[in-house]
């Protein structure tokens, strides 16, 4: 399942009236079928989240359907592998693009809502991508500004009574990496070299990061901001060479 509607479902069952926005209409419509057959509540709005007039329009839909917004979840990415020598200026821009301004625009439109009640709280999906490298360039420098851009409305925004907090995934088992690299061997491979590589050894899926999120913008959480959580099994902890006795335990791929 997937980050963002894995967490969308998980705000519908801890109570939240959700708004679904997606550039694609079947994919939004088909979240929110999801969450209408438990019980819960949501709306959807389709639009390019990379325009500012998309990100107004969605807060707007969101104050008709709901009246107010208590939480934004920003979850839109885009990866493409390469280093800064193959990586085109264009790939690069759209990876940013999708990656972080849809998060500065999201944010600059929602706050001013939250600040005229002062409560709000918004949660970013970051990366481990923003510690460590994968020759995924793009990526990694837009999850490493979100990081520090978290950190900055934090401190821009607590005083109006806004949390601002984000979530480092970690090795996850999403549909976003098999659109990336498909559903081969080697893919199945990276996934039991990255369970493993974790200290828990378990596989990581959307779920993890919807839980996570879900707690960052609960009251329980009403002190934490400016904070990034890993969602990793504790893969940011160690190095390589410390799980090395647990990746040589994976059989390689057959000839």
């Amino acid at each position: 399942m997937a980050t963002g509607r894995a967490t969308a479902i998980v705000m519908a069952r801890e109570g939240a009236d959700v708004l679904v926005a997606d550039i694609r209409a079947d994919r939004a419509e088909e979240t929110r079928g999801l969450i209408e057959d438990e019980g819960g509540s949501a709306a959807v709005f389709v639009g390019d989240l990379t325009r500012s007039a998309d990100c107004e329009a969605m807060v707007a839909a969101a104050l008709e359907a709901f009246g107010t917004v208590d939480v934004l979840v920003n979850n839109i990415a885009a990866a493409m592998p390469g280093n800064v020598v193959d990586t085109s200026l264009e790939d690069f821009d759209r990876v940013l693009d999708v990656s972080l301004r849809t998060v500065f625009l999201a944010c600059k439109h929602v706050v001013p809502t939250m600040a005229d009640k002062k409560s709000g709280a918004i949660v970013n999906i970051g990366s481990i991508a923003a510690f460590r490298g994968g020759n995924y360039v793009g990526y990694a420098a837009a999850k490493g500004a979100l990081h520090a851009l978290t950190v900055d409305m934090a401190y821009s925004h607590g005083r109006q009574g806004i949390r601002v907090n984000a979530i480092a995934p970690g090795h996850l088992t999403t549909p976003m990496l098999l659109a990336n690299e498909g559903q081969t061997p080697q893919t199945d491979l990276r996934q039991r070299m990255a369970n493993a590589a974790g200290l828990l050894g378990t596989e990581g899926n959307g779920w993890d990061v919807g839980w996570a999120a879900a707690f960052l913008a609960s009251d329980q959480a009403r002190w934490i901001t400016g904070a990034t959580l890993p969602v990793d099994s504790g893969i940011l902890g160690v190095t390589p060479l410390m799980m090395a006795s647990h990746l040589r335990s994976i059989p390689p791929l057959e000839p």
